[in-house]
């Protein structure tokens, strides 16, 4: 790791926690995971800046603002196993093997897994699983899952992932159509019933599949 490199990540840890992020082990995975590794060359200049870059077949790395704040609401303790919806790049599930034991994480675009399952294992990560399917289904032989994070926007909670959450499990995801208002919510399961809170408007690509849009 360059000079540079560190010294880019390390701003981008302290602009979040000026930004309140809090906690410990989210800032100490993003400082751990070199996030220029997961876009193409020519974006390695834009790799720390507070925007979603292009990973191709359409699709975004998310901001690290949102990355961080995704990972803080699954509340992670460092065991326990995440489910993870949308792959992309495997820049958050990178980021989430930090912080849980196991990750499970499901791609609907075959491409987009095999080049992030060649990221994550280059960089020595080895309890990150992938999958391609369509991700509103999870993955059921895995579950339960202490907390399930969805990385593209539904207009409603698919219910599969809720299902997979064990008691008192965190469902995260950004809710609402791809060209309207979407709110990042958490839905904590109690009782078997889900418990809603939103934490402020996001901005997703739309999840595809059977509890998104049709492909």
């Amino acid at each position: 790791m360059s000079h540079g490199e560190s010294a880019r990540r390390e701003r981008m840890v302290r602009q979040l926690a000026e930004r309140g992020i809090r906690q410990a082990r989210v800032l100490e995975a993003l400082r751990a995971i070199p996030r220029e590794r997961f876009v193409d060359d020519w974006l390695d200049a834009q790799a720390y800046e507070e925007s979603a870059l292009p990973i191709g077949a359409g699709q975004t790395l998310s901001q690290p603002w949102i990355v961080a704040r995704m990972c803080e609401l699954a509340e992670p303790d460092g065991s326990g196993q995440v489910l993870e919806v949308g792959t992309g790049s495997g820049y958050h599930a990178a980021v989430l093997s930090r912080v849980f034991e196991q990750v499970y994480t499901v791609e609907r675009i075959a491409e987009l897994s095999r080049r992030a399952r060649r990221t994550v294992r280059a960089l020595g990560i080895e309890n990150v699983h992938f999958k391609v399917f369509d991700g509103g289904y999870g993955w059921s032989e895995f579950a339960p899952y202490r907390a399930i994070v969805v990385t593209a926007s539904t207009p409603e909670m698919p219910a599969p992932l809720f299902r997979q959450l064990t008691e008192g499990g965190r469902l995260v995801l950004p809710l609402g159509a791809a060209d309207t208002r979407q709110s990042l919510v958490s839905f904590r399961k109690l009782d078997g019933l889900p418990r809603c809170e939103e934490h402020g408007d996001c901005q997703f690509v739309p999840l595809v599949g059977r509890y998104g849009r049709s492909p």
